[in-house]
């Protein structure tokens, strides 16, 4: 988005916000789901297939203008809130979502994103089978520690250096998108986005761990496993190889400094999620808490301390560039709020527009169908944007923390898994999905096709997510 538009946008996103806030105070409870038309959707449905068709069918007018549809798409769902509801009962539905989802959604991705994006792998290593299998295992480990998508910056250069005299190397990167951008971020709340709403919601933080560990451990091993036996066999039938360009030598790490502010995010994250001195404010009915406040502050300290502690020359070794965080701010901010009365409609279950939904992930006896909350979950996933997905099905499973991670932990567990593995499954179905893409075709690498990619993953993805129904999730 160009400067001018963007400062228009704030202009009146401020504006709108001021508005909301001079009315009466009101709890974001104050929308009942049951009584709101499935037309209140239209909004949440619309942003979401604009950022799956956006880049694809529109991608000269996309790219440029994307800020402009989240706006559009807010203003459909703020608009009528104001006008139907009242600017109280709008502007405490807007201040919870934004307070208590949003921003410490944004927050996060900033520090971890600015840290990872200092820290540098440099040197270079020969992209035998081995090697490759290595580094998407130290890859997808690393993701649950910093995301799918710092992992994915962090290690893909050196990937690309790895194999660059290599013919055969494209399953190599399809891989690596498997396993690196989107199942390895299974195991802790900073690994996928998802996870980390669920987390905001009130699912301990290591519960993720605790609970995904043997699916996560399962796929992450029969992948791996595939992935060497093809590159085993490509590599033996490259019995020339051009000459390198880049020549193997030692691996050295700079940017040193990250490592320790990742260290101190991952700390305040768990400090959150474990300190509960019971201290806060209620502001327009929405309780901040003294520990999330805080959690806040040191993911901007940590941001701003890697931006003045990195040295330039290792973010431009890294490609740093600001537009995919502030594309993700953007158009996340569309999201929650156009997810508002979809929430409302979700918390209201049978009662609510949604009750078809309920039915199909619901047996007859009442109780949660896993792998139907796995499956759709994970279908959504892979084209629409899996965090909202995670958030339409965390409610759709009744939305209470408590019994999600006790009585419903099976569920839970569908939910989860759906929304990170099957991220996968094409190229706009997580964020460092297409990043990589790019990155990797830019670099010559002969990336599939947008359904070229998805005939990778449907020949090697499906099948293994249907094992992973039978094993765990019957």
């Amino acid at each position: 988005m160009r400067p001018s538009s963007f400062r228009g946008s704030l202009k009146v996103v401020l504006w709108l916000s001021a508005s909301l806030i001079a009315g009466p105070a009101c709890a974001a409870e104050g929308l009942n789901g049951a009584a709101l038309s499935p037309l209140w959707a239209v909004p949440f449905c619309g942003i979401l297939l604009s950022i799956a068709l956006g880049p694809l069918l529109l991608a000269d007018w996309w790219h440029p203008h994307y800020g402009k549809a989240a706006l559009f798409w807010s203003a459909l769902v703020v608009a009528p809130l104001v006008w139907i509801h009242g600017p109280g009962v709008a502007a405490g539905a807007l201040f919870h979502v934004l307070a208590l989802d949003y921003f410490p959604f944004i927050l996060m991705l900033f520090a971890l994103f600015t840290a990872a994006g200092g820290l540098v792998i440099r040197g270079n290593l020969h992209g035998s089978p081995l090697v490759n299998a290595g580094l998407l295992l130290a890859g997808a480990l690393l993701a649950s520690l910093i995301g799918t998508t710092g992992a994915s910056m962090v290690l893909i250069r050196p990937l690309i250096r790895a194999n660059d005299n290599r013919r055969r190397n494209v399953p190599v990167f399809v891989f690596f998108i498997f396993l690196v951008s989107n199942i390895g971020g299974a195991l802790t709340p900073l690994g996928d986005p998802p996870l980390f709403l669920g987390f905001l919601r009130g699912v301990d933080f290591f519960w993720t761990t605790q609970h995904l560990w043997p699916e996560t451990c399962f796929a992450l091993a029969l992948l791996l496993g595939l992935f060497f036996a093809i590159d085993s066999w490509l590599y033996r039938k490259e019995a020339v190889t051009p000459r390198d360009p880049t020549p193997d030598g030692g691996l050295r790490v700079t940017g040193l400094v990250n490592v320790a502010l990742i260290g101190l995010a991952i700390g305040a994250i768990v400090m959150s999620g474990l300190w509960k001195p019971g201290v806060g404010v209620t502001v327009l009915g929405t309780r901040i808490e003294l520990q999330n406040g805080l959690r806040e502050l040191v993911m901007i300290g940590v941001g701003l301390a890697s931006l003045a502690l990195t040295k330039k020359a290792d973010r431009m070794a890294n490609g740093f560039a600001w537009e995919p965080l502030a594309e993700v701010a953007k158009l996340f901010a569309a999201i929650f709020v156009c997810i508002i009365p979809v929430m409302a409609m979700l918390q209201a279950g049978a009662s609510g527009a949604f009750a078809p939904l309920v039915a199909l992930v619901t047996r007859a006896d009442g109780s949660a169908n896993d792998a139907a909350c796995f499956w759709l979950t994970g279908v959504l996933s892979s084209f629409l944007d899996n965090a909202p997905t995670y958030l339409v099905f965390f409610e759709l499973a009744g939305g209470d923390p408590a019994r999600l991670m006790g009585a419903q932990a099976s569920t839970l567990a569908a939910i989860s898994l759906g929304a990170v593995f099957m991220g996968a499954n094409s190229y706009i179905g997580n964020a460092p999905n297409f990043m990589v893409y790019a990155i990797a075709r830019g670099a010559g690498v002969r990336m599939p096709s947008f359904f070229g990619y998805m005939l990778w993953s449907s020949a090697i993805l499906l099948p293994l997510f249907a094992l992973l129904t039978f094993v765990f999730l019957r």
